[in-house]
């Protein structure tokens, strides 16, 4: 359980198209057939990568010790004995981690806008304008660069340090679909009735949620485990110490200020029969 956390990449951020909801035509039908698409293309590619791998790999230990620093550069150069070769599969590795780079960057972009939009975030007024030129919430988008930007500069000074922050990063956004979950079952089993809508799973709605919860609930607590015993400093999985931490930030925050400036999208939404 405790090796899915680099797997666990390729089941998250399917979520990224939905945060770009208020700027996709046909948003309810549209967002959905793009997220169960992706997910069908990903997971038939990822086989056929998966597959080619464990029958290119060659010697774990000479791949793991490559002087590049990167595992899978060896792997490319192993498979294709070729440094033209490596190259070009490595450029479109590079090309493909950019894209997700810039997706993601679109899709928080759009979190801090809504989320400030609505008085939940410090600096609230001014993250929450959108730019008349080119109609993007400017602001937004600046500040997830330069989070982002930052982030990355950390691996200079630590190594462990910036694996602490990925890996908070992954258990807070499988615990952030978690909790949709659960809320959705809640809403299934106690009603009332869910409102109509255009993409829906059916009868197998609530076995398909269940499920889900199912096999969320140990992986989120097994990735926060270390990977390695005995455990020190550098090896302690920290991102349990940094969801708690984040979590009393947040809630001191809501209780000082937030509670008095956010309302939620929910409060503001009305059933029109």
């Amino acid at each position: 359980m405790i090796g899915l956390l680099a797997p666990m990449a390729v089941l998250v951020g399917y979520d990224c198209s939905v945060h770009m909801s208020e700027e996709t035509r046909d948003a309810s039908s549209t967002l959905p057939k793009a997220i169960m698409g992706s997910v069908l293309l990903n997971v038939t590619l990822v086989f056929i990568m998966v597959t080619t791998l464990c029958f290119t790999i060659g010697d774990a230990a000479t791949v793991l010790a490559t002087p590049t620093g990167y595992p899978f550069i060896a792997v490319f150069y192993s498979a294709t004995n070729s440094y033209a070769g490596t190259n070009v599969l490595t450029a479109i590795v590079v090309i493909m981690l950019s894209g997700c780079a810039f997706s993601e960057v679109a899709a928080s972009s759009r979190q801090i806008w809504s989320f400030a939009r609505d008085g939940g975030l410090p600096g609230h007024k001014w993250l929450a304008k959108v730019d008349s030129r080119w109609n993007i919430p400017l602001p937004a988008v600046a500040l997830s660069l330069l989070i982002s930007a930052l982030i990355s500069l950390i691996n200079i000074g630590s190594t462990v340090a910036l694996n602490a922050i990925t890996s908070f990063g992954a258990v807070a956004t499988l615990l952030s679909y978690y909790l949709t979950i659960a809320c959705l079952v809640s809403r299934r089993l106690r009603g009332p009735k869910l409102p109509a809508r255009r993409w829906s799973l059916g009868r197998f709605g609530l076995a398909i949620n269940i499920f889900a919860l199912a096999f969320l609930t140990p992986l989120i607590f097994f990735l926060t485990w270390p990977l390695v015993t005995p455990v020190t400093a550098a090896t302690m999985n920290w991102s349990s110490v940094m969801l708690g931490g984040t979590l009393i930030i947040a809630t001191a925050f809501y209780v000082i200020k937030g509670r008095h400036d956010y309302v939620g999208p929910v409060a503001l939404v009305k059933r029109v029969e």
